[in-house]
């Protein structure tokens, strides 16, 4: 089941929104400064691609650096990516077949405005927190 949504995630949405955070990643690693912003984007930019199977957990061993840059990715590039998880999000729910994958957009949002100090995870491994 995990594989069919992946594919028809991929066809609808998936492959835009992952080509909209290899931009900003492309972006953002152009400076040295962005660089780790870059990476953090081209990390999302996986999830986004194929997301069914996979959650986000919080990293315990992130501090006040990871705080620092998630302010600075919602100024830099967070927001316009939400803001693409939200209008995709918004389209998706207008059919009755594009629901769970609306819903799978708006869980997409937070990491798109807070991605450092979390790590992407597959589902089926123990330590795998929600």
């Amino acid at each position: 089941m995990k594989t069919l949504l992946n594919l028809i995630w991929l066809v609808l949405c998936g492959l835009w929104m992952a080509l909209g955070y290899v931009l900003a990643g492309v972006i953002l690693c152009i400076t040295i400064i962005g660089i780790p912003f870059g990476i953090a984007s081209f990390r999302i930019a996986g999830y986004a691609l194929w997301p069914f199977g996979r959650t986000t957990v919080e990293r315990h061993d992130a501090g006040a650096p990871s705080v620092i840059g998630n302010v600075l990715w919602l100024i830099l590039a967070g927001w316009w990516l939400a803001l693409g998880h939200i209008m995709t999000g918004i389209a998706l729910c207008i059919t009755i077949i594009g629901i769970p994958l609306g819903i799978a957009n708006f869980k997409m949002i937070p990491i798109s405005l807070l991605p450092l100090g979390r790590e992407i995870v597959p589902t089926d491994r123990p330590f795998a927190t929600r």
